[in-house]
């Protein structure tokens, strides 16, 4: 997943702002006691995903992928103070372990965490999203993005994870269906006229695309 040396990327993560104590329990809970916890986003990309947030000051982000609530809670950094989260999981077993990392948090009352498939939670949500981050089941990326690219606001962003996969995405040699729907994902939103993006190559990938 990581994409440099280790000592460059050691020396970025030394060099970047601290997490606040309850992501740090967060990242060590679920180290220990969740698994696959290479889906958590981590400090490093948790920290420019708060950082984009505070940027955008968004009312209405939309996230779809909670896992165990870390980038969530990242993202909510940047709301406005009458803002909220609508975050979506499929994972009922995680859902009391994570509500309760929402509930320890200042962010408490602007979040909404859901259980659910998100391609029929998303249709029944009447909001204009300032931000929405994509971090689900990789074969419904492109879905996900159909989805909300009509209710982003106009200099909304779209933020979508894992877009590298690993670098699989550039090897000729892999064609697993994950792996040939994210350059698929990649190219459409390349060729959208309705965004600008860029391709940020930190960790495993993040496209960023602001609606026009």
């Amino acid at each position: 997943m990581e994409f440099i040396a280790k000592e460059l990327a050691d020396y970025a993560n030394a060099h970047t702002s601290s997490s606040f104590a309850l992501l740090q329990r967060i990242e060590r809970e679920t180290h220990l006691e969740v698994l696959q916890p290479r889906m958590l986003s981590g400090p490093f990309q948790g920290r420019l995903l708060s950082l984009i947030s505070k940027l955008v000051q968004p009312n209405r982000i939309l996230e779809v992928g909670t896992y165990t609530g870390y980038s969530a809670l990242c993202l909510a950094e940047g709301l406005t103070k009458e803002g909220k989260i609508i975050t979506l999981d499929v994972n009922e077993e995680l859902h009391k372990r994570v509500q309760g990392y929402f509930d320890a948090s200042e962010y408490s009352e602007q979040i909404d965490y859901r259980i659910g498939d998100a391609l029929n939670l998303i249709p029944a949500l009447n909001e204009s999203w300032d931000l929405v981050f994509i971090d689900a089941d990789k074969k419904n990326y492109l879905k996900y993005y159909d989805l909300v690219i009509d209710r982003v606001r106009s200099g909304g962003l779209i933020l979508a994870d894992n877009v590298l996969w690993s670098g699989k995405v550039i090897d000729e040699k892999a064609q697993d269906m994950e792996t040939v729907l994210l350059r698929e994902y990649n190219e459409r939103i390349n060729r959208d006229d309705r965004v600008e993006n860029i391709l940020l190559p930190i960790r495993d990938g993040i496209m960023v695309a602001r609606k026009k």
